[in-house]
């Protein structure tokens, strides 16, 4: 086994050896924030689908072991929504995920 390191989104280490015996890493691979509208989902449509479409979000919608899923969280500091799309990968495909697109997450 390769004892490797790597760094996860929330900076947090880990290992090769770990993510190959206990299988994917749930990651958050894109967010974004939307204002205090009427009907947050309705206005969400837009950047969900772009992103899907998006070099990124084909790939991650093509390697993640099960369809990404979109949550939605309330941000009482700027009145409004908080929105995050979250895919489970493998060991390999965060590995290609995070050296390519990690680093463009905002929070």
């Amino acid at each position: 086994m390769n004892d490797t390191v790597l760094k996860l989104p929330n900076g947090d280490f880990t290992t090769v050896e770990w993510l190959e015996k206990h299988g994917p890493l749930t990651v958050t691979v894109h967010t974004f924030r939307m204002g205090d509208v009427e009907d947050p989902d309705l206005y969400a449509a837009e950047p969900l689908w772009n992103w899907q479409n998006s070099e990124m979000g084909e790939w991650v919608m093509a390697n993640a072991v099960q369809t990404p899923s979109w949550h939605r969280e309330i941000d009482k500091f700027m009145w409004g929504y908080n929105y995050s799309i979250r895919a489970e990968l493998m060991p390999k495909d965060y590995t290609y995920w995070w050296l390519k697109w990690g680093h463009t997450l905002t929070k």
